[in-house]
């Protein structure tokens, strides 16, 4: 299922984009919140979060992921959430399939970080939740380059959901 993660937005992308679209502030929040989370955190992270093995590099324990573990699959749920409302009632079939494909992936990711980093990990899992924010970021390097290039593709995903809304907002149906 890891290797194959980005495939998932496909079939998100046609149930959000079945209905007709509505304007929607809320929508435009979770967009902009889910984009700036996931910038933040592949600025410290790096192109590595684009990796599709099994393989993993040191531990990042700064920025957002001082704060949570999964800083980029929150921004990514934010996103969705985002979309399937522009696409209501797309968000709660979305949102739950969502939560069962991170909740496997999460798993599967923690056993390998645990088996290749050891003790440091461990005592990362203890330190830090999963899923809600807790505390305050410790500082480290981030750079907006790097994130920036990290995040060509969820951009191309963004300007072509964009694009969908647009066509179904203009086409009849």
């Amino acid at each position: 299922m890891f290797r194959h993660r980005g495939w998932l937005p496909v079939p998100l992308a046609a149930v959000c984009l079945l209905p007709r679209p509505s304007w929607s502030p809320l929508a435009l929040v979770c967009l902009l919140a889910g984009e700036g989370i996931r910038l933040w955190a592949v600025g410290h992270i790096g192109r590595r979060s684009r990796t599709r093995g099994a393989e993993v590099g040191d531990l990042v324990d700064v920025g957002p992921y001082a704060r949570l573990r999964n800083p980029l699959y929150v921004g990514n749920l934010l996103l969705w959430v985002g979309f399937g409302l522009l696409g209501w009632p797309a968000v709660i079939v979305v949102v739950p399939l969502l939560l069962v494909h991170y909740h496997f992936i999460v798993g599967w990711e923690e056993r390998q970080l645990a088996a290749q980093i050891g003790p440091a990990y461990t005592d990362y899992l203890t330190r830090v939740p999963r899923w809600l924010p807790l505390g305050s970021p410790r500082r480290g390097e981030w750079s907006l380059r790097e994130g920036l290039r990290s995040e060509r593709g969820t951009f191309l995903v963004l300007a072509a959901m964009g694009a969908g809304f647009v066509a179904r907002w203009y086409l009849p149906g």
